[in-house]
């Protein structure tokens, strides 16, 4: 990736229903839940709208769903619940206690057009709660760069046992995911366990440089797409899906990270991409990398995507955690936040949606440092995964030292009060690039490390 000094140019309290979403997905070989057929209408239009309608994974339901308000042909959808403290009308979920039997619940769009309505019935099933186990581990899916034919696709490391600095490269180094969709290339993978801890999405840019249309073309015109797999083990995974996040202005949709929002109700999805004027369809204006986000709750529908971080001048490469209270946000800067270029900069706040733009007067993200690899000697780095040791020791920032080193793990006590150090004695996945660093279970751990052997 160039400098972006060359980009310029009991049940719980329920959340405020979602936003209606309008950024539908994409879906390659994507089977429909087993739900009954749509009822027959005399206007063929309500009977399509009603047709059109979709509740993903009915038979497996482990998180909030996506009950859209409205269908084809313009036609307005209210859903009502059998169950609504299980499944409120609009898509909340509150699944059974762990070790109790599954609920099942009906679910009844009523579909109105033209002073006319029909209804449909999905039969929905609740999953229990997982039991709650320490994470023992760490998985480590990345991609291996551009230099290999094969590197832009997704690979798997494993931590050996509980030790967050020494990995083993799985399934004999070769890639476990590939994409067929879009540019089929899949760079910057991202994975991120769902709230209650049974389901994973991992999410990554679409995008192919090796025989590709060069670094130039894809800033201007890249894609608009994300690669989609969603797990509820790590081992078996879902078809991929080509989903559209970023808006026609945009010239790329680059490292996609997810965070989970308890108040939103959803994931909020955040990306790097340049924005070009409305009248200006070739991309040739002067532009800069901003952060952008979208919200979502199935990673199949997402909200129109928003500016999220725009200090001014580029910025690629947003991670975020959670400790206490704060959102903290490790980003890519090109000496616009910071005071050094082509750094590492930790900003904070109690509001993950916070919005910064050029006139933001102080900045609603609190600058807790910066210049942070320059302070642990390292040379220009991007890609940074932020997650907490889970023996309880700080906190890791692996952060990819591109063109030298590759992935360098990065230690502090607290993020608050950082102090950075980067140990001596480490020895991370062969090679390793822009990826997530996971902490898993003890039985996780050993579920992948049995399904991607080394020979």
């Amino acid at each position: 990736m160039p400098s972006l000094l060359t980009l310029r140019r009991p049940p719980r309290r329920l959340p405020r229903p979602l936003l209606v979403p309008l950024v539908a997905a994409t879906v390659a070989c994507a089977v429909l839940p087993a739900q009954a057929a749509p009822p027959s209408a005399a206007d063929p239009q309500l009977t399509e709208a009603a047709a059109a309608l979709t509740v993903w994974n009915a038979d497996d339901v482990r998180g909030y769903l996506t009950l859209p308000t409205t269908s084809l042909h313009g036609a307005a959808v209210k859903w009502a619940s059998s169950k609504p403290r299980t499944i409120t009308p609009t898509g909340e979920v509150n699944r059974p206690a762990h070790g109790r039997p599954p609920a099942h619940v009906t679910l009844t769009a009523t579909v109105r057009l033209d002073h006319h309505q029909v209804k449909r019935r999905f039969d929905v099933n609740v999953r229990p709660l997982p039991e709650q186990k320490p994470m023992e581990g760490y998985f480590f899916p990345y991609f291996a760069g551009e230099r290999y034919t094969d590197g832009e696709q997704v690979y798997f490391g494993a931590s050996r046992g509980n030790d967050p600095l020494h990995w083993d490269d799985l399934n004999d180094n070769e890639p476990v995911l590939t994409s067929a969709l879009g540019e089929k290339g899949v760079r910057d993978p991202f994975i991120v366990r769902s709230p209650e801890g049974d389901k994973f999405y991992l999410v990554a840019t679409d995008l192919k440089i090796n025989g590709g249309k060069g670094w130039g073309y894809e800033m201007r015109f890249g894609s608009h797409y994300l690669e989609v797999w969603e797990s509820t083990d790590l081992v078996h995974w879902s078809e991929q899906r080509h989903v559209k996040a970023s808006g026609d202005q945009a010239g790329m949709t680059w490292a996609p990270e997810a965070t989970w929002d308890p108040k939103l109700g959803a994931y909020v999805v955040y990306w790097a991409s340049n924005l070009y004027a409305a009248d200006d369809t070739e991309h040739t204006g002067s532009t800069y990398p901003r952060m952008m986000y979208a919200t979502t709750r199935d990673f199949r529908i997402f909200s129109e995507p928003k500016v999220w971080n725009d200090p001014g001048g580029g910025v690629i490469d947003s991670t975020v955690t959670k400790d206490g209270d704060w959102y903290y946000r490790v980003t890519t800067d090109d000496k616009v936040v910071g005071s050094c270029t082509r750094d590492v900069v930790l900003e904070r706040s109690r509001v993950l949606t916070a919005v910064d733009t050029p006139d933001t007067t102080p900045r609603k993200w609190q600058l807790v440092d910066d210049c942070v690899r320059t302070g642990v000697g390292t040379d220009w780095v991007e890609g940074p995964t932020v997650f907490k040791d889970n023996s309880g020791d700080g906190w890791w920032v692996f952060m990819d030292e591109a063109g030298g080193r590759g992935y360098l793990p990065v230690h502090t006590d607290s993020l608050a009060e950082p102090d950075w150090s980067l140990p001596s004695d480490y020895q991370l996945p062969s090679r390793p690039r822009h990826g997530t660093v996971l902490p898993v279970t003890a039985e996780e751990l050993a579920r992948v490390r049995a399904a991607y052997p080394n020979s």
